[in-house]
């Protein structure tokens, strides 16, 4: 569904190209600013951008794979026990006897040393799909489908077809049986992306049962989906006329697709259902698939499974209908100027020329001036015709011309030594890298890029550059444009026509708000509470002490690579200079030292070392006031770099040098231009940040280093930094000062028992360089927002709704229950209320059992009271609610899939330190587990007076459009306080 996905995730880390439109199901935190160590409990959102982390690192980088790297998000309190990782001499492959009697010859085979894995391909004979299936020893095991679909118009077909499959099917009647899977699985992946070419169904489970279940319910919802004979789907997922009453206007249904690049909102209702008919039956055939497996079950069983659904077609010329023709290239450069409404060796050379913030092409473009953020993602290399994009945001009108002469900036890198000397001693572990890196060797960097560069960017014709004009009226004329079109589409119908529409409006809503009935939830394969362990898995850790610091060790398999981090603590730090702790932090990554400039430290780490970061994070710790603020220092390298990395971290933290006020007014804009796109693109997590700082301390420090605060704190300190820069690098050092101490720090290792004691030396050198400062009295932070409901405005079609408030003022005590039934309101009534009725791209609900507080979310929200009047009535909803005991064991089922997530062992031990900062024991652990596994129907009916308490007593934040604001105000007089801050 989102255009942009990007998260950061403990258990794992999810991501998609920027081109890809999809339905996100993923396994995920839900909190922005807080930690959950207990339990990584998922409000399984339909969209990653949904996604709000309990544990908020302050991103300090523009580039998403950066970014990737610098979030964490909560912890999961079951670290699923992974086997150390040997030679896969007993991996099992399918039976070539059983291939042929299914039904599937094998065209290869062929061993990957990299991941210890067989890879088969088969063909399927009666229809040519293709099956790659890769056998292994991992438990996390993994299907997908694929299908080629390319759109011949704007009218968003694939992405809304991609919707529309996942709404019931032959063998699963049910109006979502994804929703249902949501509650009684233990997948660690469920998602569907659209991409411009092609559509894909990926899931994984590291349970073989569920795994087996998910893939059955995907196969079955691609090949014979109720969709193309359910019209009331067609209009659910695509589009349709909405008419209440026929005295009113008529409107258009506000769904995802209007404000999302799977089709233009302008063409989409030119969509016919026979055309969407159409399409899924020319594309999702198995003549037009690619399959994938990958994992540790059985081969043969997956052929079986397969050969069940791929036997029931013919052939047909699906895949030679899909084949993707190449665009004619241009025979000169094409500019376009538009409006918009304002309030392999390539791919190593993308990542040389953009990846790290002392890559050439991204170092020259921000120190140039003429823009505030990189724009465009480089190298996209998905598609069957790759391209390169860059550009500027935020360019002056003056610095237009200029800043076109991207490709002179360009050329620079072509006449220069700039190109990073280690590339030649890069880790490449692929033959083609592999004759990458030797012909680099022989021949220099230069040679070998340079001619890239010349062939490929400066002197290829095929280039289109784009200027894209902010124009204050664009987005009314669309608006009335709109209005124009529905206006003749009533007056072209007769009375009878309206009443029709009237009645089939009110019959789509009905159908939307009818739960299914329970023999249709049957259908849905479920595992029991039988399957599901008693007990989380350890993960194991010694405390220690290395030369009064105190050492946290986990001793897992790593495959040679140690992980570290070092914590310090932030309470000592005055409360003026929160603001500055994220800049500061990036400072210490991207300024220079004495001796060396920020492109050599950068390079230097990136040779060294498999990357290091410094980010901020804030949790509240319960039944205390004061929160749990630290700096962490993450980093990991090979066993043998281990001194490597300690003298690199001491480095970064002690001998980096603020006094690069040019480079340091870079990291403010950029900041700035980032908070900005945040406002429009993620306002809920806004929303969610200012609810924080209204209610809690955590919330309010979290929110001063991310939220709306700290963009005012941007756009006042981008010119401070012109008149007062000795000022603030005197508080940057202050900030060191203050924070980089030997007094309260702590350094969680995991790796390998042997690699963990040969680094003891090393760490123990690392701490006698660092400074030994007096105790310092903890700062006082006890600060709030001013707990009034408010509005701020951006311009917008949708808004970003929420409400919150502190369950524990109420008397509410924790129980293991609240994971269960947050999570239950998240995937029914919130889910049908709030996105299938209201028509938001989402709407969930989070429960921070540190702080207490129970928090409302929208998102892409067409409405404003409506959805606020939705989450006041989930009391009642509570109250009146009947469950059956699957019903509730699917519930159940699907908490523990959250609190079982699978984690890599760098997450095991991530997680395990973030459990020991905030007070989490073994026990506590156990006993939620437990309270979990006994959730019953009266666990929900009592929490129904905890959660009337953000009824009564709730704070709302909305991120929302002048427009809607003013008639909330108007229906309820001065219900808002509006904040402008764009």
């Amino acid at each position: 569904m989102s255009t942009s996905m990007e998260r950061a995730v403990v258990l794992r880390s999810l991501s998609c190209t920027p081109l890809v439109c999809t339905r996100f199901f993923a396994r995920s935190s839900s909190k922005l600013s807080r930690l959950s160590p207990l339990y990584s409990l998922s409000r399984c959102h339909r969209s990653v951008s949904l996604l709000r982390h309990h544990l908020r690192p302050i991103s300090t980088t523009s580039r998403p794979s950066t970014q990737l790297r610098r979030h964490f998000s909560s912890l999961s309190p079951r670290a699923i026990a992974t086997p150390p990782a040997q030679p896969c001499s007993e991996v099992v492959v399918a039976d070539d006897v059983v291939a042929e009697k299914l039904g599937f010859d094998k065209v290869s085979e062929q061993f990957i040393e990299e991941c210890k894995s067989i890879a088969v391909l088969y063909k399927h004979k009666k229809t040519g799909a293709e099956i790659m299936s890769v056998s292994n020893d991992d438990e996390n095991k993994v299907f997908g489908i694929v299908f080629r679909t390319p759109p011949k118009d704007s009218t968003g077909i694939p992405h809304i077809l991609e919707h529309s499959v996942l709404c019931g099917s032959r063998k699963y009647p049910l109006k979502e049986p994804f929703v249902e899977l949501l509650k009684g699985s233990l997948h660690t992946f469920l998602n569907a992306f659209t991409y411009p070419d092609r559509t894909c169904y990926p899931v994984a489970s590291t349970n073989t049962k569920d795994f087996y279940n998910l893939v059955d319910v995907y196969l079955d919802a691609v090949f014979f989906p109720k969709c193309v004979e359910d019209f009331q789907t067609f209009q659910q997922e695509g589009w349709h006329y909405e008419l209440n009453n026929p005295s009113e206007d008529i409107t258009y249904k506000d769904n995802t697709y209007g404000v999302d690049s799977g089709g233009d909102p302008q063409v989409i209702p030119k969509l016919t259902f026979e055309e969407f008919k159409e399409f899924h039956r020319k594309y999702y055939h198995p003549s037009n698939a690619r399959i994938w497996f990958y994992g540790d079950d059985d081969p043969n069983e997956r052929l079986r499974i397969l050969s069940e659904y791929l036997d029931t077609f013919d052939a047909s010329s699906a895949s030679s209908e899909s084949k993707i023709h190449p665009q004619k290239l241009f025979s000169k450069p094409v500019r376009i100027v538009e409006k918009y409404p304002a309030a392999e060796a390539l791919g190593f050379l993308d990542h040389l020329m953009l990846g790290t913030p002392a890559s050439p092409l991204r170092k020259i473009l921000l120190e140039s001036g003429l823009g505030d953020a990189i724009v465009g993602g480089g190298v996209e290399d998905e598609l069957l015709q790759p391209q390169f994009s860059i550009g500027l945001k935020g360019v002056s009108e003056d610095d237009i011309k200029t800043a076109l002469m991207l490709r002179s900036i360009v050329s620079m890198l072509c006449g220069s030594c700039c190109l990073p000397k280690w590339c030649s001693i890069a880790f490449l572990p692929k033959k083609p890298l592999i004759d990458l890196k030797a012909r680099i060797a022989a021949e220099g960097s230069k040679a070998v890029f340079a001619p890239l560069i010349e062939k490929f960017i400066l002197n290829n014709p095929h280039l289109v550059t784009i200027e894209m004009q902010p124009d204050p009226e664009k987005a009314s004329r669309d608006e009335a444009a709109e209005r124009e079109i529905l206006n003749k589409a009533k007056a072209s119908m007769t009375e009878e026509d309206l009443a029709e529409l009237a009645r089939a409006t009110q019959e789509l809503r009905l159908k939307q708000e009818t739960p299914d009935p329970p023999e249709a939830l049957k259908t849905v394969p479920s595992l029991s509470l039988s399957d599901i362990p008693k007990k989380p898995t350890f993960v194991p850790i010694e405390v220690g002490d290395i030369n009064g610091v105190k050492i946290l060790q986990h001793d897992l398999f790593t495959n040679d690579v140690l992980y570290a981090e070092v914590v310090f603590n932030m309470s000592s730090l005055k409360q003026e200079l929160l603001p500055l702790v994220p800049l500061f932090c990036q400072s210490l990554l991207e300024m220079g030292t004495k001796d060396m400039d920020f492109v050599q430290l950068n390079q230097l780490i990136g040779r060294k070392t498999g990357g290091i970061s410094v980010y901020p994070s804030t949790s509240s710790i319960r039944g205390k006031e004061d929160p749990c603020s630290h700096i962490i220092v993450r980093g990991k390298a090979m066993s043998g770099r281990t001194e490597d990395l300690f003298n690199l971290v001491n480095c970064i933290l002690q001998d980096v040098q603020f006094t690069d006020q040019k480079r340091f007014k870079q990291f403010v804009s950029q900041s700035k231009a980032r908070m900005e796109s945040r406002l429009r693109g993620s306002g809920h997590g806004i929303a969610a940040a200012r609810m924080d700082a209204k209610l809690n301390v955590a919330g309010w420090i979290s929110e001063q280093m991310g939220g709306v605060s700290y963009l005012e704190f941007l756009q006042a300190l981008e010119k401070k930094v012109d008149e007062d820069w000795d000022g603030i690098s005197s508080s940057l050092e202050e900030i060191r000062r203050s924070l980089i101490s030997r007094n309260d720090c702590l350094v969680n290792l995991t790796a390998d028992g042997k690699t963990l004691t040969n680094s003891e030396k090393f760490i123990s050198k690392f701490i006698d360089l660092l400074p030994s400062t007096p105790s310092i009295q903890s700062a006082s932070w006890n600060a709030r927002l001013p707990s009034t409901n408010e509005a701020i405005v951006i311009p917008t079609q949708v808004n970003y709704v929420g409400k919150a408030a502190n369950i524990y003022d109420t008397g509410y005590e924790l129980k293991g229950s609240s994971y269960v039934i947050s999570k239950h309101i998240s995937n029914t009534w919130l889910w049908d209320r709030v996105r299938v009725s209201g028509g938001a791209y989402g709407g969930f609900c989070d429960f921070d059992t540190h702080s207490g507080i129970f928090s409302f979310l929208s998102y892409r929200d067409p409405n404003l009271l409506k959805t606020l009047d939705i989450y006041d009535a989930t009391g009642d909803f509570l109250r009146e609610l009947e469950m059956d005991n699957d019903t509730l064991t699917k519930a159940i089922i699907g908490t523990i899939g959250d609190v079982d997530a699978y984690q890599l062992p760098d997450a095991k031990g991530y997680s395990s330190l973030l459990r020991y900062l905030l007070g989490v024991t073994e026990e506590e652990r156990q006993k939620r587990r437990e309270e979990i596994l006994s959730t019953s129907l009266s666990d929900f009916k009592e929490f129904a007076d905890a959660i009337d308490a953000i009824k009564d007593k709730g704070v709302v934040v909305a991120v929302a459009s002048s427009d809607d604001i003013d008639a909330a105000n108007k229906e309820r007089s001065n219900f808002l306080e509006v904040k402008k801050v764009l």
